[in-house]
């Protein structure tokens, strides 16, 4: 291979540049280091993976080597500037910049996005900065949690100018394989245009225990139908194998998150334990072992401990029987393994401290937490910027750099694949050419639609003829005007129109966070179900419920004249159900509970096992 001399470095940068925002696919040249550190560029980038990847690790001191092991999050300027600024509103997060000068650190996750334009300016801006100002030019990987959900999911990030879908568990109300794959194909698109090369999802995790606030991010409670839409949704956004049109997958949370006792997320101190009454952990496996299949590259545990399944009652991460004994040595996983967020540094929210998630290795160090992990055979750390425990910890002899070297190299051989060293750049015009583009929008729409599960239907009340008086409860008025005569009392109204969210109560504590996750009871209690009863009971009404968790709503269920749920959908999308523009699909993804006794009783970790539900896994109505 023909090296080009280091000196034409900038000219040579300068042509990839054009090239890049040429939309050429066909550059024929990657970045590498020269012995001394400097920047070479190669015509053409047939050397093997593992050459490359030996080559730069070679080069790397243990500092440079400690930075790939921490992804944290990053905040974006609204100019698209990489300038250290403060807080433009209420972002999260440091700004790459002072990540990359002060732990060396090249993998970050964003939040929130300013806009389409001003995050490809930033990914650009930054990918050069560390061309030309640090010493390896490692490129950065940026990753996010879900875009394309329209929903209210605290996991779902604002999806602004993205396609919008139903959430997850909506592609498992329709069940469709093929549907699954072409919206991972088309979000895949999307992420791609703006750099985002690391999709933090999908989850794995069964929604066994009703009460578990994040089973909206699920495909439901049945391990083989989340086994096959997890695969071809790790299809749609990796391809067959991993490349330079990928979108690598971090699947999570291994062995299975959705057993929480009581429904407590363990996100939080209150909850620290997922619990087996049924001894059933190895269903919650099977998804995984169909990402696997899929060859996700990357996988991510969750913060609970598997109470009394391993030989140490601790987290996850810090498990070695979980991730060295099940994942690596019984899976022959490969790919690289990052903690969920938070598990060494407590969070310091103004007067409120949240504690790091090391659940079982709360009186260890910092230190002595990241080396218990590191041991366990994970990879990476999330939501962390604290690679100087790394280093202590190698240059006291506690930890090995041939271990850290392990790590490395899967972090560097998922960069290589991705093609971030050949391209790292993206084009802006195709980005705000293709987020958003219109066929994913229609098919987003479409979808939404699909998902719909029709629960009740009395005398065929739907599909609904236009031109009634209609009373709205929660449906934006001037999008239903169009197919009725909207009017402000339910007594003078030919049928009512009404949305609800399955209910929740917020956790007594001093953290924000935790009290947006929608924790507690799945019924309707007191005033609120009477004012709700009161319509059903003055007018024949449609009920429409968003269902993040299963609600439990046998007296609005045995009042409405219709119910149907859904999974993230607009106005739009229900008005098209109920006025017969379009047909519901779905079909229950959970069981729907008959009472809170029957939720209580029933144990966390088996799928629908609650007593006598009132609408039972798999259950949906159609119009035909």
């Amino acid at each position: 291979m023909r090296k080009i001399q280091s000196g034409f470095f900038i000219s040579a940068v300068f042509a990839f540049l054009t090239a890049c925002n040429s939309g050429s696919k066909d550059i024929g040249s990657y970045r590498d280091l020269n012995k001394n550190g400097k920047m070479d560029v190669y015509e053409d980038s047939t050397q093997n993976i593992d050459d490359r990847v030996e080559d730069l690790l070679s080069q790397m001191t243990l500092e440079e080597k400690a930075g790939v092991m921490f992804i944290n999050g990053v905040r974006i300027n609204k100019d698209g500037s990489i300038d250290i600024k403060p807080a433009e509103g209420r972002e999260f997060g440091q700004q790459a910049l002072q990540y990359i000068k002060n732990n060396q650190m090249n993998h970050f996750n964003i939040w929130g996005i300013p806009g389409i334009e001003a995050l490809t300016k930033w990914y650009n801006n930054i990918q050069q900065y560390v061309i030309d100002s640090t010493r390896l030019g490692i490129p950065v990987s940026l990753a996010s949690d879900p875009r394309n959900a329209f929903s209210e999911n605290i996991f779902s990030m604002e999806a602004q100018g993205f396609s919008q879908w139903p959430e997850q568990l909506g592609f498992a109300a329709i069940g469709d394989e093929e549907l699954m794959r072409r919206h991972g194909d088309m979000a895949r698109q999307e992420y791609l245009a703006l750099g985002i090369r690391i999709a933090l999802h999908p989850m794995a995790d069964l929604a066994t225990e009703p009460r578990w606030p994040r089973i909206s991010g699920t495909f439901g409670e049945d391990a083989n139908l989340s086994a096959k839409l997890t695969k071809a949704y790790i299809l749609g956004f990796q391809g067959e194998e991993l490349g330079p049109n990928s979108v690598a997958c971090m699947t999570k949370h291994f062995s299975g998150g959705g057993p929480q006792k009581d429904g407590l997320d363990s996100h939080f101190e209150f909850q620290k334990g997922q619990v087996y009454p049924g001894d059933n952990f190895e269903y919650h496996i099977i998804p995984f072992e169909a990402a696997f299949e899929a060859n996700t590259a990357s996988i991510m545990p969750y913060y609970g401990v598997p109470v009394d399944q391993t030989t140490e009652n601790v987290a996850f991460a810090y498990n070695k029987d979980i991730i060295t004994g099940l994942l690596r040595d019984k899976y022959n996983y490969e790919g690289v393994v990052c903690t969920d967020w938070g598990l060494i540094t407590d969070t310091h929210m103004g007067p409120v401290i949240w504690p790091a998630r090391a659940w079982g290795a709360e009186d260890l160090t910092e230190a002595e937490r990241v080396l218990k992990i590191v041991n366990a055979g994970v990879d990476q750390f999330g939501g962390e910027n604290c690679p100087e425990h790394i280093t202590s910890l190698v240059k006291k002899g506690s930890l090995s750099e041939d271990r850290i070297d392990e790590s490395i190299r899967r972090l560097l051989r998922q960069k290589f694949e991705l093609g971030l060293f050949d391209n790292p750049f993206i084009d802006v015009e195709k980005a705000l050419q293709t987020v958003g583009k219109e066929e994913f929008v229609e098919a987003g729409n479409t979808a939404q639609r699909r998902a719909f599960t029709l629960l009740k239907n009395e005398d065929s009340v739907l599909p609904v003829k236009e031109g009634l008086k209609l009373y709205l409860d929660g449906v934006d008025s001037l999008t239903a005007s169009k197919y009725g005569r909207i009017v402000a009392n339910p007594q003078d109204a030919d049928l009512a129109i009404i949305r609800l969210k399955t209910p929740w109560i917020p956790v007594e504590t001093d953290n924000f966070f935790a009290r947006g996750f929608h924790h507690g009871d799945l019924d309707f209690k007191g005033g609120k179900k009477d004012s709700i009863l009161m319509v059903l009971n003055a007018v024949p009404t449609i009920v429409d419920i968003y269902l993040d968790r299963p609600a439990v709503i046998p007296e609005i269920s045995e009042s409405a004249k219709a119910l149907v749920a859904n999974y993230g959908a607009s106005d739009e999308a229900l008005l098209d159900i109920v006025f017969g523009n379009a047909k519901p699909e779905g079909k229950l993804p959970f069981e729907l509970p008959s009472s809170m006794d029957a939720v209580r009783n029933q144990k966390e970790d088996v799928p629908y096992d609650s007593k006598d539900p009132l609408y039972p896994f798999g259950f949906g109505l159609s119009y035909e």
